[in-house]
């Protein structure tokens, strides 16, 4: 349980203190610069399928293919091909906002600060991924705080004191940028360039499905909901700033279960409760941030309580179907669950391409219900799990097994 917590906190503060400096820059600059975090959603996923590539799936290449090279040649690439392609996204920001649908005059200067930034924080990623596998999550978090700390007080600074957006974007950049290079420079020693990029996509391969579509989905999906109206955008908006780090916070489970299965350590029973603390916990956080920051905004009610319902639904059945996934796909059942969840996603994406305000939330719980039965039925056709939470092949189980 601490290990998922202290991970869980390094994701939260990862994913908070961002958050704070939209809200601070809404006060502070331009109070529609709030509503770049929902612009630059669906970036996320490109950030998070690099990371599953270049770092979490070098990471236990590392472990199971006993390839000590791994980690540095996936961080090295990883590097390069984000710089590319996030560089893409940077001089084509003005195509980007107009195909989301919003103001590129109003947004194009945090637009770009967001794309830069999602960038650098994949570099960042790809440190603190590798200190998780080596048991460092007390020096990751260390890193965490100071960068995230660094990034908010720059910005705030920068926009108290300097009038122009351009000059605020460019000063917080290379200061975070500065930093980054310094703990990147560290984890480097000398090595040879050996990956076998294969075998980071098989284990990766449901998260890298799962982030395509993401980014698919949020790309289309939000452009779509966005059309319907200031506030079907102000309340979409709301719900994710008060629930994205907690999902963010939550997706340590997910790591927490892959160390263990790669090391051969792993507990379902075990997994499953610390996964339901930690849910606890998470929705606490959600509940202090609605009451908190309800009263800063003109919030229709009923629209934003039918955004977060869909929310609340998904956070109850993740984490169930989400370790035995996990499992699933370092044990031999990579393509299985790949395709499923492949399946999954094509399923969302089409519900989010309803005309509807609310398709992206009627997208999201379509495919988490049908993940929770799905996963379920394979890895209980395939496995069993012991009184003690051991997790057994059928035809391996003992005596005693508990459902």
């Amino acid at each position: 349980m601490k290990r998922l917590l202290r991970i869980s906190f390094n994701s939260a503060i990862f994913s908070l203190i961002p958050i704070l400096s939209w809200f601070m820059l809404g006060l502070l600059v331009d109070k529609n610069l709030i509503n770049v975090f929902t612009l630059t959603y669906p970036l996320q996923f490109i950030w998070a399928l690099m990371k599953s590539i270049f770092a979490t799936g070098a990471n236990i290449s590392k472990e199971k293919d006993k390839n000590n090279n791994a980690v540095l040649s996936g961080m090295t690439i990883g590097m390069i091909v984000g710089f590319i392609v996030f560089g893409i996204f940077a001089i084509n920001v003005r195509k980007y906002i107009e195909f989301m649908n919003m103001d590129y005059e109003v947004y194009k200067e945090f637009a770009l600060y967001s794309i830069c930034q999602l960038y650098i924080q994949l570099v960042f990623s790809f440190v603190l991924e590798k200190l998780y596998f080596e048991d460092k999550e007390k020096l990751a978090n260390k890193y965490c705080m100071q960068l995230n700390l660094l990034n908010f007080i720059i910005l705030i600074l920068s926009a108290i004191i300097l009038k122009n957006k351009m000059q605020i974007v460019v000063v917080t950049l290379i200061a975070i940028l500065i930093y980054t290079v310094y703990v990147t420079i560290k984890q480097y020693k000398k090595f040879r360039f050996e990956i076998n990029i294969i075998n980071c996509l098989k284990y990766e391969s449901v998260e890298i499905c799962n982030n395509i579509l993401f980014f698919l989905i949020f790309l289309f999906g939000l452009s779509n909901a966005l059309q319907f109206g200031e506030k079907y955008v102000l309340a979409l908006n709301f719900v994710a700033l008060i629930t994205d780090t907690q999902w963010d916070s939550f997706e340590a489970i997910k790591t927490v279960a892959k160390i263990d299965i790669s090391k051969e350590e792993f507990n379902y029973k075990n997994h499953k409760m610390n996964a339901y603390k930690l849910l606890g916990i998470l929705l606490t956080t959600v509940f202090i941030m609605l009451v908190v920051s309800l009263k800063y905004y003109d919030l229709d009610l009923k629209i934003t309580a039918i955004y977060l319902s869909f929310e609340l639904i998904n956070f109850i059945i993740y984490p169930i179907y989400s370790i035995k996934t996990s499992y699933l796909q370092l044990e031999e059942y990579e393509i299985k669950v790949t395709s499923n969840k492949l399946f999954a996603g094509i399923l969302r994406m089409i519900m989010s391409l309803l005309r509807s305000p609310y398709c992206t939330g009627m997208g999201q719980v379509t495919s988490s219900l049908y993940q929770f039965i799905t996963v379920n039925m394979i890895f209980h056709r395939n496995f069993v799990i012991d009184k003690n939470g051991i997790v057994i092949k059928k035809g391996e189980e003992n005596e005693n097994i508990c459902t």
